[in-house]
């Protein structure tokens, strides 16, 4: 069923990303119609997951502008410790925020949403190892599945997934 003809959703990839949250939501967003772009630091690169699957990246994330996309996916694993403090990563996090576009952050994935300063007054959950992180950046922690707070949606870890891309699925159709 393409529900998501001519969406264009944006990720993120760098070396020891979560493996399953990048190729879950990637695969499954394709199949419902979307067109996903894969940025990293550098374009046409291999990074390798954190379970050793590569992913060679589309674009490089300075050439990306928030205004070409209908949302954006923040996977985790180690990747989103680096990618945090990447000045552009944090700026696309708060154009997305700006143009009420949707910004889906799943287990460690939202460290980049803290950094970039989104979450302040925002309903989420997230990897136990970050709920101290959430709180601490204005966030309101739930221990959930997925949430859905407007246009942001969270989920905890790998297991999640299915409720993670039915939520991210659901704010995309609104949209």
């Amino acid at each position: 069923m393409s529900t998501l003809v001519g969406k264009l959703i944006l990720t993120f990839v760098d070396d020891l990303y979560e493996d399953l949250e990048l190729w879950y939501p990637k695969y499954r967003l394709i199949e419902a119609g979307a067109k996903v772009i894969v940025a990293a630091p550098e374009a046409h690169k291999k990074y390798t997951g954190k379970n050793g699957y590569p992913c060679v990246s589309d674009t490089a994330i300075n050439d990306m502008n928030a205004s070409d996309f209908d949302g954006l996916v923040c996977p985790g694993g180690f990747m989103p410790d680096k990618l945090r403090r990447d000045e552009h990563v944090k700026q696309l996090i708060r154009d997305f925020n700006t143009q009420e576009k949707l910004i889906a952050a799943i287990c460690h994935g939202g460290w980049m949403p803290i950094s970039a300063g989104v979450y302040k007054g925002v309903r989420v959950t997230g990897s136990p190892g970050i709920k101290d992180d959430l709180i601490n950046a204005g966030a309101l922690w739930e221990d959930s599945p997925a949430v859905i707070d407007r246009h942001f949606v969270s989920s905890r870890k790998p297991d999640d997934l299915p409720d993670f891309l039915r939520a991210i699925l659901q704010v995309l159709k609104a949209g």
